[in-house]
């Protein structure tokens, strides 16, 4: 019997994805990428950050960098509402596993997206970064910007990351 991963459905091409709002655009995240989701509250501001990292929340002792997705993409920052809430996401480089907390409007619920019914990011136009974009995902009769995360955090944001943390995991 298979053992399938938490961000894997039943089948080899599909996938499941977090998707949520920004302000009026549906966008989604790989849920293997997704450590958990928390409600938003206090964020203590970090001096000499870019302007897109809002600062650090205490998750059990840990100071957790926290980004704010809308303004990283290129759009007007998150208006904190109830619904509001920071998605914990998981990214990994060659020494270490780096923790990020990411503003959104709000959750819409977890998807399963067959391979065929992602198509690549396109190459014109749009509001967003294409590198920022993995692909267009087909979902009924509308689309959802699936986006990279690994992309939208750079190495060089990582590197700015790290020096808000307290400590980080060994891959």
């Amino acid at each position: 019997m298979a053992v399938k991963s938490v961000g894997q459905s039943g089948d080899d091409n599909s996938s499941k994805y977090l998707t949520f709002l920004l302000g009026d655009e549906t966008y989604a995240f790989n849920l293997l990428k997704v450590r958990e989701i928390i409600e938003y509250g206090e964020i203590t501001s970090m001096p000499l950050m870019p302007y897109f990292i809002s600062g650090v929340i205490n998750i059990r002792g840990r100071a957790v960098p926290v980004i704010d997705l809308s303004q990283r993409i290129g759009k007007d920052g998150v208006d904190v509402t109830r619904r509001t809430c920071i998605v914990i996401v998981e990214l990994k480089t060659e020494e270490c596993v780096i923790i990020v907390g990411v503003i959104i409007d709000s959750i819409k619920k977890v998807l399963d997206l067959h391979q065929n019914d992602i198509e690549a990011a396109p190459s014109f136009g749009g509001s967003i970064r294409t590198d920022f974009i993995e692909g267009m995902g087909k979902v009924e009769n509308e689309f959802v910007i699936v986006l990279n995360i690994d992309k939208i955090i750079s190495m060089e944001d990582i590197q700015e990351l790290s020096a808000a943390t307290v400590r980080q995991e060994p891959c």
